[in-house]
């Protein structure tokens, strides 16, 4: 028999409350309907876009299997390559825009799909890169250059509640955090001796936003 304090005691694979809380918020903005009542995470096809606490673009992605699947995958660390989960960090991720593709059907025409999510993807990512401070998005490669397109109307939420959101934007936070990540990227970069343009290109952008976040504090204090 177990007395109430051990049933109340969380499991010890539980997740942090903070990422619970984060992970319950997600599931709940993935319901949300559009203008003819579908659901956001009910897509397969589609172009994702996280941006950080300051509403900067950090990551674009595409998916034309599931796509909600596929970022809840980014958000919980469950991606295999090691560069990969480096390039990425959850713990900046403040929003995501969808811009969903609910007439592509890559069962009938995978080709035909994948292809307009080539350049969906493009067209993001290209448009993000240019109204962000650093002119530069984090993805490790850039997307295949490709054609621009009209985009299908997209849907923008917030992740993060309330109360964590206030405790994760002080800049010292976001400071360490970032450093932590730089470190990590740093270190694989050297260990595996990796000489790929663009992961070194994250590293800067990365060092970049650690740098203008370092300044605007020193601003707040002085």
């Amino acid at each position: 028999m177990t007395d109430s304090g051990s049933r109340s005691r969380p499991r010890a694979d539980s997740p942090p409350d903070d990422v619970a809380a984060i992970l319950q918020q997600l599931r709940q903005a993935l319901r949300t309907k559009d203008s003819n009542g579908r659901m956001i995470r009910a897509a397969a096809c589609g172009v994702y876009a996280f941006f950080d606490y300051d509403g900067e673009p950090i990551y674009v992605g595409q998916s034309y299997e599931n796509i909600a699947g596929r970022i809840g995958r980014h958000l919980t660390g469950q991606r295999s390559d090691a560069v990969a989960k480096r390039v990425l960090d959850p713990f900046e991720v403040a929003e995501i825009e969808i811009w969903p593709f609910w007439d592509l059907d890559p069962k009938a025409d995978r080709e035909g799909a994948k292809d307009t999510l080539l350049a969906a993807e493009y067209t993001v990512f290209t448009m993000l890169e240019e109204q962000s401070r650093f002119n530069a998005v984090l993805n490790e490669d850039r997307p295949t250059e490709t054609r621009r397109i009209s985009l299908p109307p997209s849907m923008r939420f917030g992740i993060v509640p309330k109360d964590v959101f206030q405790r994760r934007r002080h800049a010292d936070v976001r400071i360490a955090q970032r450093a932590s990540t730089l470190s990590d990227l740093a270190n694989v970069i050297s260990r595996r001796e990796i000489k790929s343009p663009g992961i070194r290109r994250t590293l800067l952008t990365q060092a970049k936003r650690i740098a203008f976040l370092a300044e605007r504090r020193l601003q707040d204090t002085e």
